[in-house]
């Protein structure tokens, strides 16, 4: 049997994931382009393959169609907005995914987001390399109101890190429910917090979840975080929001089209990252070890 890993920095940092591969007998091809697949690119790794250790290529129909070989999608991640779930189904295509590997690590980048931003980190950085030695006051995380759109595991986690700081922290989910945590209507949760960070998938529907009208109903120096999936926050209204200084700052770790060329990079007021959730070294070993376990057990069974 012959599988494809299409996530691009497979075993960069332990050979433990391939080596389960090895002792199971499995013949293995990799993703060798340094970033992730178009379709074209996935029906063409993936022919003769039985299964695929997924990364965030575009798994759709048209590319189930062009692989009636295929029997497992094992995602090497949390997010499955990248899968046709629906289609898999039709075709008996076991999908899995590894929810637990990368839960600390998001939390703690979105931790260290906030960090960062209110105390301008970042910038006064940018500024003093460019020469500029200017003091930027910044703001305490302790009291400040944090709202977490989305509470599975990721935001629970997230809350805990914030609540260490002495942040109070309220939460939107129409999913969850948690005795401890204030559960609010999501956009009461954008006039109420001080610090809106996003956990959550896209909305089922379609289009923005952070559009220019919720942007709008934010106070005045609110600061926004996105470590959870591309697309989720208006770019361009968000721009317009951070240029004027409505917004105090924003960290984007996603971005509607990857990698991202757009006119955010031009703000002070921004931090961004090239999707890097995921990239804390013992988070992504034990992802992948799992990414392989969850594809091996599904082909015995």
């Amino acid at each position: 049997m012959k599988i494809a890993i299409t996530t691009s920095s497979f075993a960069k940092f332990s050979d433990a994931p391939l080596d389960l591969l090895r002792e199971a007998g499995i013949e293995y091809v990799l993703n060798t382009t340094g970033r992730a697949l178009t379709e074209d690119e996935a029906i063409d790794i993936l022919q003769g393959c039985v299964g695929v250790a997924a990364g965030t290529e575009p798994l759709t129909r048209r590319v189930m169609d062009a692989l009636p070989g295929l029997k497992v999608i094992s995602r090497c991640g949390t997010g499955m907005d990248s899968v046709d779930r629906v289609a898999a189904e039709e075709k008996g295509i076991a999908v899995r995914n590894t929810p637990d590997g990368p839960t600390l690590a998001v939390a703690e980048l979105t931790l260290g987001y906030a960090l960062d931003l209110m105390r301008q980190v970042t910038r006064m950085d940018h500024e003093l390399r460019g020469g500029t030695w200017k003091k930027r006051m910044g703001n305490l995380l302790n009291g400040k109101k944090v709202g977490l759109v989305g509470f599975g595991r990721i935001g629970r986690a997230t809350a805990r890190l914030f609540e260490a700081f002495g942040a109070e922290v309220a939460f939107s989910d129409p999913y969850a429910e948690d005795a401890t945590h204030q559960k609010m209507e999501m956009d009461a949760l954008m006039g109420w917090a001080d610090i809106i960070s996003l956990h959550c998938s896209k909305p089922a529907g379609g289009g923005h979840l952070i559009d220019a009208t919720r942007l709008g109903l934010m106070r005045e120096g609110t600061w926004l975080i996105n470590a959870a999936r591309g697309g989720l926050v208006d770019e361009a209204a968000l721009h317009d929001a951070l240029a004027s200084g409505r917004l105090a700052g924003a960290a984007l770790d996603v971005f509607e089209q990857e990698p991202y060329t757009g006119p955010l990079r031009d703000l002070p007021n921004v931090i961004l990252t090239p999707h890097v959730g995921s990239y804390a070294m013992e988070a992504r070993i034990r992802m992948e070890t799992d990414t392989i376990r969850n594809l091996l057990d599904a082909l015995k069974g």
